[in-house]
């Protein structure tokens, strides 16, 4: 059995499995059931000063029959007193010592603030500090969450007041709500921060109701934009890791959340940089035992690959992670029809034909059956055909050997600019 611990900056777990600040850790009990379950950290949801909540505040957004593809909220941070908060995660670290609680926290941009929350929270034995700079609604306004981490300034500001008194690592989460994040990653990091955390939920609505024209969800009939989150956002956090985890000036650990589902996706974010996950969506929609799959998943997986630790996998796919311009331009594949599996649904021809490059074409085989057939002088490789098909190993995804040595876009530039600069003697 595979060793499932890691090691994120500093602070050690059971396994790379936290549950993210959100209505999951909510309270002490919450927690706890988690950890009974398998969890190896959670980050408590975020302290600062009580706020009032609305109802209405969850939304979901359904795809093709799949429930919660997508989640939207207008929850804002902890509704609950920061001594009350305080005394349970006190309780919880004491029955559970070997697993990881985080304490997320929110306050306005005033140094007095963040050295008063840093010292308290401390004082009650969490393992760490998440600076909650992302949270995109409700706060926002108030001059906190995205509004703080839109700006790189403020998040390097308050970063570096946080580590002026923390005595715990202090991990900066940041929101998916800006250009770049590679720009405020690094102003964390030269504010001192140990660790980033990403991403944040994004800024959405997640629909209106034909009928009623009410948004979704709705507060007596006034609506306002949310925090999007679930499976649907995982391509977005899952290359907003990749680029932090390949930016020589973010070298920290980063803490990789949004849209983690299972132990696959726990496997790729780790694969692109991440020592670890955070999970809220998949257990808000499921429960927190989806975490005994996650551990065997990850476990058997392991094993399987002949890998002794997890932290052996973090990162190793980031040097294969670049530009387009440094992607090799005479490398092409083609897709090749196998008819003894397709079904002759036709989806295949139908896309390449009305929406790609109509290299398709619909024959009769000898004993006049029909059949698909890929022309592959004309076949691009852009793997539309292969999407589409309801039916696996109908059509594979075949590299064609070129003639043409590797040639990116950048060296055919280069090398076009230095023919260009040549200058050819005049014969006198």
């Amino acid at each position: 059995m595979a060793d499932l611990r890691i090691d994120f900056a500093g602070i050690k777990s059971p396994n790379p499995f936290w549950l993210a600040s959100a209505p999951p850790t909510n309270s002490g009990y919450q927690v706890q059931r988690a950890f009974e379950a398998g969890w190896g950290g959670a980050v408590w949801k975020t302290l600062g000063d009580p706020i009032l909540n609305v109802s209405s505040r969850f939304a979901a957004v359904s795809f093709n029959g799949q429930k919660v593809a997508g989640f939207n909220n207008i929850e804002l941070i902890t509704d609950r007193p920061l001594e009350v908060n305080l005394k349970e995660i006190y309780e919880t670290k004491k029955r559970f010592p070997d697993h990881v609680i985080i304490a997320s926290l929110m306050v306005e941009p005033q140094q007095e603030k963040w050295h008063e929350i840093v010292k308290r929270v401390e004082d009650v034995g969490v393992d760490g500090l998440e600076l909650n700079f992302g949270c995109p609604h409700g706060m926002a306004e108030r001059g906190m969450g995205a509004a703080s981490g839109q700006v790189p300034e403020l998040v390097e500001k308050q970063t570096y007041w946080a580590k002026e008194v923390a005595q715990t690592p202090v991990i900066v989460k940041l929101t998916p709500n800006i250009t770049d994040i590679t720009v405020t990653a690094e102003a964390a990091v030269r504010g001192g921060a140990d660790a980033v955390s990403m991403i944040n939920t994004i800024n959405s609505l997640a629909g209106v109701d034909i009928d009623s024209w009410n948004t979704v969800p709705h507060v007596a009939g006034k609506g306002a934009h949310g925090g999007y989150c679930g499976p649907a956002v995982k391509p977005i956090a899952l290359n907003m890791v990749a680029e932090c985890a390949r930016n020589p000036h973010v070298n920290v650990p980063i803490s990789g959340m949004g849209g983690v589902s299972n132990w696959e996706n726990a496997v790729e974010f780790m694969l692109m940089g991440a020592t670890g996950v955070q999970v809220c969506t998949a257990a808000m929609h499921h429960g927190f035992r989806i975490v005994e799959d996650m551990i065997d998943g990850l476990n058997n997986y392991l094993d399987d690959k002949g890998i002794a630790s997890v932290m052996d996998i973090v990162g190793k796919t980031v040097t294969n992670y670049s530009d387009w311009g440094n992607l090799d331009l005479n490398y092409k594949v083609v897709a090749q029809i196998n008819n003894d599996v397709c079904i002759n649904c036709n989806k295949c021809h139908i896309a390449c034909e009305d929406t790609s490059h109509q290299c398709i074409d619909m024959l009769k085989d000898d004993q006049g059956r029909d059949i698909l057939k890929v022309r592959e002088d004309d076949c691009v490789g852009c793997n539309l055909c292969s999407i589409v098909c309801p039916v696996d190993g109908a059509i594979d995804m075949v590299e064609l050997k070129s003639e043409l040595p590797p040639m990116t876009w950048n060296e055919r530039q280069a090398a076009i600019g230095a023919a260009g600069n040549c200058s050819i003697p005049t014969i006198k």
